[in-house]
């Protein structure tokens, strides 16, 4: 496949293409205002997996927030569906990609400035930037990172992620606007890490905000998604 093109898309999106060492997150930001819904903007690079598409939510910013969980996942579903059937694909809180124990980047998630939690947002953006090479000189110095290139995605070319990424986006989005949090808030807690600050709670997310609650002796904690970006 040609590392300049995406593979056929869904009619919703449209794509733009920036050359490596661009930053597709602030792309994204600088065109949601006139190009709207279903902007997908990327980039031609080998080394980083990078791409964002512009949202249009028609609910608050607080109860909005959780399209960063759908970010995440979609980029799980995205790797384990065209990864080696083996190989682990985690999440750790709140949007951390973690593949076969190592961090490969995240999902980011940008509002307009200024936005109330309370008030419709007149757009969203949602992105992933994930290592697709090592970037520091000596592979291994840093064993809690890894990049999709060591772990048995070398030959998936970018384009094809960065296509797959967006389809599972806008699948994960319809089936949250359609049948609710519950599958979304499922997917999520099956694939999230138990770190040591989560030790012995239960776990849930709040359907309202997308918040992380641990309850363990009777107290109750929440973890914003807004807290952690």
């Amino acid at each position: 496949m040609d590392q300049g093109f995406l593979p056929p898309l869904p009619s919703v999106f449209s794509p733009h293409a920036l050359p490596a060492g661009a930053d597709a997150l602030a792309h994204a930001v600088a065109l949601a205002p006139r190009e709207g819904a279903g902007t997908l903007v990327w980039l031609r690079d080998e080394q980083v997996l990078e791409a964002a598409v512009v949202l249009e939510p028609e609910t608050s910013l607080e109860a909005a927030r959780p399209a960063l969980l759908a970010a995440a996942n979609a980029a799980a579903d995205a790797l384990v569906v065209l990864g080696p059937p083996e190989i682990p694909v985690t999440l750790r809180w709140p949007a951390t990609l973690v593949v076969n124990g190592g961090a490969v980047g995240a999902a980011v998630l940008r509002a307009p400035p200024g936005t109330a939690p309370g008030a419709v947002p007149d757009w969203l953006v949602v992105g992933i930037r994930l290592a697709m090479r090592e970037e520091r000189p000596e592979p291994g110095l840093d064993p809690g990172r890894t990049a999709l290139g060591e772990e048995g995605f070398a030959g998936i070319p970018v384009p094809e992620l960065v296509a797959a990424w967006a389809r599972h986006l806008m699948a994960g989005l319809a089936e949250w606007q359609r049948d609710g949090f519950r599958r979304l808030s499922e997917k999520t807690l099956a694939r999230l890490e138990a770190e040591d600050w989560m030790q012995g709670a239960r776990r849930g997310l709040d359907p309202a905000t997308g918040a992380l609650v641990l309850e363990r002796g009777g107290t109750r904690s929440l973890h914003r998604l807004e807290d952690a970006a």
